[in-house]
């Protein structure tokens, strides 16, 4: 029996994308369910999907009243895509097109050995492309410094990029998640990790958004940096010593 795929996708203004992200999914995995969770776009992108969801049964949409950070509506993403659409793999992928949907076959299949799968700009094949040289020091900074904070054997510590089993999520949403915005990456990362979770990153080539604006910035960026010292010292059990991530 193949397993049930729920892809989520969150977003805030992304009407210039996201009829071809959702078209480019649906062609690429065409047994996949799709859950849009919508932060009360201005531009309309949730009237949007919800066009395309009455003509699509595996296009799903749940509306937010306000902007409350990325990881909370991944948490809420996530509770329907496992209670109500009973996700046995649970995707967790941007709506601006950066993230590659040729990739996902391949992550999906990875799935099958593993607890966490993570497309990865920084293991060998993975790349960035249309990146400003500010920009790529500070996500090169950024995963160094969470590794050697964190001791975290992920070389892609900030990849929005996962493919979770549901036990495993199932199991890390159990636990208190303090990080709202893009920490969260980092915090659930972590605390699969710290869980003895087998992860495995798959190499990724990263694209920057061609349309419309972009959700990072380097106050975010500094923000989810100063989050690891607390995301550390929240966790002090120590780790088992085996199920090290694979992709070097």
């Amino acid at each position: 029996m193949q397993p049930k795929i729920v892809i989520c996708l969150p977003t805030y203004n992304e009407a210039q994308n996201i009829r071809v992200i959702l078209e480019s999914i649906s062609y690429t995995l065409p047994e996949a369910d799709i859950l849009v969770v919508d932060d009360n776009s201005p531009d309309g992108t949730g009237g949007i999907v919800e066009d395309l969801a009455s003509c699509d049964h595996c296009i799903h949409v749940l509306h937010r009243l306000t902007k409350q950070g990325l990881g909370i509506a991944y948490i809420h993403a996530f509770q329907f895509a496992m209670e109500q659409l009973e996700g046995d793999l649970i995707v967790q992928m941007d709506a601006d097109l950066s993230h590659p949907v040729e990739t996902l076959p391949a992550m999906i299949a990875a799935a099958r050995d593993n607890d966490l799968v993570i497309g990865s700009r920084y293991v060998a094949g993975g790349s960035t492309e249309n990146w400003n040289i500010l920009r790529k020091i500070i996500s090169r900074f950024g995963s160094a410094y969470v590794r050697f904070f964190l001791g975290l054997p992920i070389h892609d510590t900030t990849s929005g990029f996962k493919v979770w089993k549901q036990r495993q999520l199932k199991q890390v949403l159990k636990q208190r998640i303090a990080s709202s915005g893009y920490a969260f990456q980092i915090e659930t990362s972590f605390m699969a990790y710290r869980m003895g979770a087998r992860i495995m990153e798959i190499p990724i080539n990263f694209i920057e958004r061609n349309t419309g604006k972009s959700k990072m910035t380097l106050p975010i960026a500094i923000e989810a940096m100063w989050r690891v010292p607390l995301i550390r010292l929240s966790r002090k059990k120590k780790l088992p010593p085996h199920h090290q991530p694979n992709g070097d």
